[in-house]
């Protein structure tokens, strides 16, 4: 099971440097050090399109990062692409099938610290760490597309049910409930 879930957000002429070069390796730009670092190998990359706002595809990481001396891709601002990835191309749509992201915004929970007009400000950036589910549903949406009528949803594993359901009760002293001193049980040592 994939441990991280990334989006790249390129330009339009980026982005099809990359399917030039079959979807084997993907240009990282150096402001997102940190980031990039933590990419690991069966992580899985969501495209996303700037400037025309589209969805594009998903992969599969399949090397971790090495820096590269050279790069393939167009500089967007004052930052290059020094950092690169390999990858493995899993869904990847048809010029005409890219999704407009403005039409599945509304459904995803990166996008919800933004008002709901300017939710292309959350794609900001070139590396954005994405939560599972808005992966996996923009993913389910390209394979309804890709694959037509003969796809089938196949529901995704969860490892833990219980990690997103809320705490009930107390607060931070439940454990120590009914062991505070009253007033006439604390003692004053002289």
């Amino acid at each position: 099971m994939p441990r991280n879930f990334w989006m790249i957000a390129s330009n339009e002429a980026n982005f099809n440097i990359t399917q030039q070069l079959g979807f084997v390796t993907q240009g990282l730009k150096s402001q997102h050090r940190r980031k990039v670092q933590r990419i690991e190998v069966g992580d899985r990359v969501l495209f996303y399109v700037t400037g025309v706002r589209k969805f594009t595809g998903t992969a599969t990481v399949t090397a971790a990062y090495r820096e590269e001396n050279t790069s393939q891709w167009e500089d967007e601002g004052s930052t290059g692409w020094p950092y690169e990835i390999g990858i493995k191309s899993d869904v990847i749509l048809e010029k005409d099938q890219h999704i407009e992201a403005g039409l599945l915004a509304h459904r995803l929970d990166y996008v919800r610290r933004w008002a709901p007009e300017d939710w292309y400000l959350a794609f900001q950036g070139n590396l954005h760490l994405l939560p599972k589910n808005d992966f996996f549903i923009i993913e389910e949406e390209m394979k309804k597309l890709k694959l037509g009528s003969d796809y089938q949803y196949v529901a995704q594993p969860i490892k833990n049910r219980n990690q997103y359901r809320r705490r009930r009760g107390g607060g931070r002293n439940k454990g120590n409930k009914g062991t505070e001193k009253t007033a006439s049980e604390v003692t004053l040592v002289e």
